[in-house]
């Protein structure tokens, strides 16, 4: 390959001619014509057997050409990019030049990365909400503790009381006639759920196992079957068994339960520190966003259409992937959604241009301050991956470009830097953020 002449045009375009040499491309010929002959029927000669010269005799000169075109293109458009230095994004559009006695001659069109501008992104005022740990958080985590080593025991001595879990049969009438849905044997219900009419769960408490007894309540007005909407019915009941839930004392011996801790004090001030740990991370995120906000604000670039078409279609692989993670796929869930891959891709675009946008000011901030990534730092995220992933740290250095680690570690230590200076003002959070909370 040789590249012949490259140069950018207006708009981010840019326009590059390179060359394949004639017995490179003569040799992509043979093998396309070694391929396909065997598909080739050709009078006179047994099927697979003809010459090269007496199928381009019949068929043309050019009638392996544009296959050999494919098969040295890839490898000849990647390097004249290379030596034209061109930071091409987004799949450029080709035309012959010419095929002669000399080989191949090709012409490549499209858009190269903008050159990123960005002033004014060491100051920038944002606001950190801080919210503290209240008493009522942690007793609300470690109470999802103590129900998840709850057990249930069956209550053979007692009436029903709201909170056990009873087992009843009920049928259900109208007008003293019976209805669709208004019948099961052997249902389990939590009295005090709400998941049945209101009413009809009080009326269970007081009554024992073995009772049989009728619940009289109302449908609501804005119930779903409208046949029965507001209407009063009665529920033949039978109650067959009751259980209760019995949480695990809150002492020191749960506590040795359930952490690592030997003492109910300080497993409370570990979910404690956890708990703030989360609101830490929040508020960090907020500020984050912030900052990205005014990044993008801030940026000066005449981004070309290909980058966010090419970005959206990173989101779009990254969702099939997930989705594949999962046990799904993209078909799967056009299915049971509805959705199209045209209507995917235009819900995920607003993400993408965001994306697209902050990795240019990011680097726009890497030009400016002159950040570099050292060796040292580089070897240690190539560690860092092949811990991540537990694989041996010599494939993963075979798998991912090392400048492409050293691109990623730039950026986010322009991002760090971006942090560093940018002026914070702690806040409270409004009230209804915190009834939020």
């Amino acid at each position: 390959m040789s590249l012949n002449k490259a140069e950018k045009l207006e708009n981010n375009r840019f326009e590059m001619e390179f060359s394949v040499d004639h017995d490179t491309f003569e040799a992509a010929v043979n093998k396309v014509y070694r391929k396909s002959v065997k598909n080739i029927n050709v009078p006179g000669f047994r099927k697979g057997k003809a010459p090269r010269s007496i199928i381009e005799k019949m068929y043309g000169s050019g009638v392996f050409y544009e296959d050999a075109v494919n098969e040295v293109l890839p490898e000849a458009y990647t390097a004249a990019v290379k030596e034209a230095a061109l930071e091409v994004v987004g799949q450029p559009e080709f035309d012959i030049v010419s095929i002669d006695e000399n080989g191949l001659v090709l012409k490549a069109e499209g858009y190269v990365k903008p050159e990123a501008k960005i002033e004014g992104y060491c100051g920038i005022e944002v606001s950190r909400t801080v919210v503290p740990v209240t008493d009522e958080e942690v007793d609300r985590e470690i109470n999802t503790v103590r129900e998840r080593n709850a057990r249930e025991l069956e209550i053979t001595d007692r009436a029903a009381e709201m909170g056990d879990t009873v087992t009843i049969d009920f049928d259900g009438y109208v007008d003293d006639v019976a209805f669709d849905g208004g019948k099961a044997e052997g249902h389990k219900l939590k009295l005090g759920s709400g998941q049945f009419i209101p009413g009809f769960e009080d009326q269970i408490v007081g009554k024992n196992i073995g009772d049989a007894f009728d619940v009289n309540v109302t449908f609501p007005e804005e119930y779903h079957a409208a046949e029965l909407a507001g209407k009063p019915a009665v529920f033949k009941c039978v109650l067959h068994a009751i259980t209760a839930t019995e949480m695990p004392e809150l002492d020191d011996e749960f506590a040795k339960d359930v952490s690592e801790f030997d003492t109910l004090d300080e497993y409370k001030a570990d979910v404690r520190a956890k708990i703030q740990t989360r609101h830490d991370k929040t508020a960090e995120a907020e500020v984050e966003e912030q900052l990205i906000e005014a990044l993008i604000e801030k940026l000066e670039a005449d981004i070309p259409e290909p980058m966010y078409v090419a970005e959206t279609e990173n989101f779009v692989r990254d969702y099939d992937n997930r989705l594949r993670m999962q046990g799904l796929d993209l078909k799967t869930y056009f299915q049971y959604t509805g959705m199209t891959l045209d209507s995917l891709r235009e819900q995920m675009r607003p993400q993408a241009e965001r994306q697209v946008k902050t990795r240019l000011a990011l680097e726009a901030i890497v030009a400016a301050e002159g950040i570099v990534a050292t060796e040292a730092e580089i070897e240690e995220e190539f560690n860092n991956i092949a811990t991540a992933y537990n694989m041996p740290i010599d494939d993963v250095k075979s798998n991912i470009d090392s400048e492409m680690i050293a691109a990623d570690m730039q950026v986010k230590k322009a991002m760090d830097l971006v942090k560093e200076k940018a002026v914070i003002t702690d806040k409270q959070p409004e009230a209804e953020e915190k009834a939020e909370a």
